[in-house]
């Protein structure tokens, strides 16, 4: 459990933070890039809606967990469970749904955490010596949801038709 008396401390002014085994680290640096847009990614699922309660406070947990972990916390790990957790509630969602017979126009805010994923996702990559746990995660993260957004707006979805000039 964090527990979190005062907010600021004044010891990132320099443009280092520390991890969470206490390494100073540049702010730039790759694991605080990846870290922060973990962060971002959270924050985007959490505004995307306020159906599928239990499965976004569900992957918002793991998220926080995935960012411990890259931040260093020794006793927190993302697990192929975790990933497995992700696959099960895509394959779930995606017997609702129609094959798709194009690209679709990405419209919404589970479109938006999408894409937020997939940047973090990247990030993690730049990274070495990680959990790879953590950009599959991120990768099945990014499937589930798009599969979400397919379901929300299923029946008003608006498929890319390709202009040939």
């Amino acid at each position: 459990m964090v527990i979190l008396s005062k907010i600021y401390t004044k010891t990132g002014d320099d443009g280092q933070t520390s991890t969470a085994n206490n390494e100073r680290v540049s702010k730039t640096s790759p694991i605080m890039e990846a870290i922060g847009a973990v962060d971002e990614a959270n924050s985007a699922i959490g505004m995307a809606t306020d159906e599928y309660n239990d499965i976004i406070e569900r992957v918002q947990s793991d998220l926080f967990d995935l960012g411990a972990e890259l931040a260093g916390a020794p006793t927190i790990t993302i697990s192929e469970s975790r990933v497995t957790y992700l696959e099960n509630v895509i394959d779930d969602y995606n017997e609702y749904l129609e094959p798709l017979k194009s690209f679709v126009l990405p419209t919404g805010p589970l479109h938006n955490a999408r894409t937020i994923v997939r940047r973090a996702e990247r990030e993690v990559w730049k990274i070495e010596n990680v959990n790879p746990n953590i950009a599959k995660y991120l990768n099945r993260l990014s499937d589930l949801l798009f599969v979400m957004a397919r379901y929300h707006n299923k029946g008003k979805e608006k498929l890319w038709v390709p202009s040939n000039g």
